[in-house]
């Protein structure tokens, strides 16, 4: 394997424009109320979806530091199919897997209206920022290789 530039350390004022406005996404969701929990979760799954090893590890690790049930991350990618969601919580990963998978459909109305039926205006807003931010720093780590493990 080529060795890859790490594009975090070639550019870091980009990454911490990343990071700044990763810390404003985290204020907006704590402004709206939604759980910290939850975005940690938000955050794994769409981690889980784009295949970054570094980011589920680091919010794997987050979450459960944070007091998450290490159940509802084991079944994570099947939320859907487990009674351990909350409304809220549901509407929130449904809305993140729609954004995450864009190529898949785009944001449907369906999807779409089931956020707004659980959620405030403020929460989706939040949960769509929580994200897409998520959804950058899976690139970053994805395509400089971060390492993972030994």
């Amino acid at each position: 394997m080529t060795n890859r530039v790490n594009i975090s350390q070639q550019h870091p004022a980009t990454y911490q424009a990343l990071i700044a406005v990763s810390m404003e996404a985290e204020k907006a969701a704590t402004a709206a109320g939604l759980d910290p929990l939850l975005v940690e979760l938000l955050r794994i799954r769409t981690s889980q979806i784009n295949g970054c090893a570094f980011c589920l590890r680091m919010h794997t690790r987050d979450a459960l530091k944070k007091g998450e049930n290490p159940d509802r991350i084991a079944v994570l990618p099947a939320w859907a199919e487990t009674s351990y969601f909350s409304d809220t919580d549901r509407a929130a990963l449904r809305l993140a897997e729609a954004i995450t998978l864009v190529p898949h459909g785009h944001v449907s109305d369906d999807n779409y209206q089931a956020a707004a039926t659980a959620l405030t205006a403020d929460q989706i807003s939040a949960v769509a920022w929580i994200t897409t931010v998520m959804n950058a720093f899976n690139r970053v780590a994805i395509t400089s290789r971060y390492p993972v493990g030994n």
